[in-house]
């Protein structure tokens, strides 16, 4: 059985069979999808398959075995400290070997690191495996805005900078804009597509990473990276520049509008006429895509 027999498919439709039981676990019912939800601890609800899964390989692979590992840990710390301190055990022990423990506490290890790397393989496996792109997006990262192109498409120089409102809290609140995280142009993709994201950067590295889809991809200058997702809910989702880049490294936000195949033609055929100056803010026919 070769490497993709061993991590492929198998091991994929029983994180696939196990998202829905681990998943709402996670993603409370009252946060809200695509951006941060107030005092909410929980990840921001998966809109991809691969934040489904690389949430089902945290909860249910990574979190009990940290769970266990640390509880055991502080258990033996404990036991320890009271067992053998100085008034309990004044006359210490001479023996500085013992081979059964020696050999447990380096198999046991050495197990929960196989279970662990025999999901985690599968799963970046899943990140690298990109099925046949619908849609290829070029994104660059500038100090601190980003660039998107459609280079299949025809759609160039599409530039998306925070809005002047989501950099003032008060403001923000007021027009009930998510702060620090609505930009001007935005990233428009049809729901239920391939997208291949392609990243690189014009000065220095940035990173850009939307939480709700579980991609994460440096932007680095003179290198283009490449990831690939497929958002399953129409909707608004928000990330930010996710590596240091410079004084306003915190005002380099992303959004980006999931719309019906529809809205996505007309937004391209509009995005056609104007691309190199295209603001969809101001194009009258897009009317933000309804999707506020």
């Amino acid at each position: 059985m070769g490497i993709k027999g061993l991590f492929g498919r198998g091991v994929r439709g029983l994180m696939a069979a196990a998202v829905a039981l681990a998943v709402p676990a996670v993603a409370l019912a009252d946060d809200l999808m695509g951006r941060p939800t107030d005092k909410s601890m929980a990840w921001q609800p998966a809109a991809t398959s691969l934040k489904a899964h690389t949430e089902w390989f945290y909860n249910i692979i990574l979190l009990p075995v940290i769970t266990v590992i640390t509880l055991f840990v502080l258990a033996l710390l404990i036991w320890i400290v009271i067992r053998y301190n100085k008034k309990s055990n004044p006359t210490p022990a001479k023996f500085s070997h013992n081979t059964a423990v020696e050999i447990a506490w380096t198999v046991i290890p050495v197990a929960i690191l196989v279970v662990i790397a025999f999901f985690s393989l599968s799963l970046l496996r899943e990140y690298n495996d990109m099925p046949t792109p619908d849609v290829v997006v070029k994104a660059t990262g500038n100090q601190w805005y980003w660039t998107y192109d459609y280079p299949e498409l025809g759609v160039s120089d599409v530039e998306a900078r925070l809005l002047p409102d989501a950099a003032d809290l008060t403001k923000a609140h007021a027009k009930g804009i998510p702060y620090l995280l609505e930009t001007d142009n935005y990233m428009v993709l049809p729901v239920n597509k391939v997208i291949h994201i392609e990243t690189t950067g014009s000065d220095v590295i940035h990173s850009w990473t939307v939480p709700a889809f579980g991609v994460k991809i440096d932007a680095v200058p003179g290198r283009l990276n490449n990831g690939w997702f497929k958002v399953d809910k129409i909707g608004t989702y928000y990330g930010q520049c996710s590596e240091l880049c410079g004084k306003d490294h915190a005002f380099m936000p992303i959004e980006v509008k999931v719309v019906t195949d529809a809205e996505y033609a007309a937004w391209l055929a509009a995005a056609k006429k104007n691309t190199g100056v295209y603001s969809p803010i101001a194009d009258a026919a897009d009317t933000r895509l309804a999707a506020h």
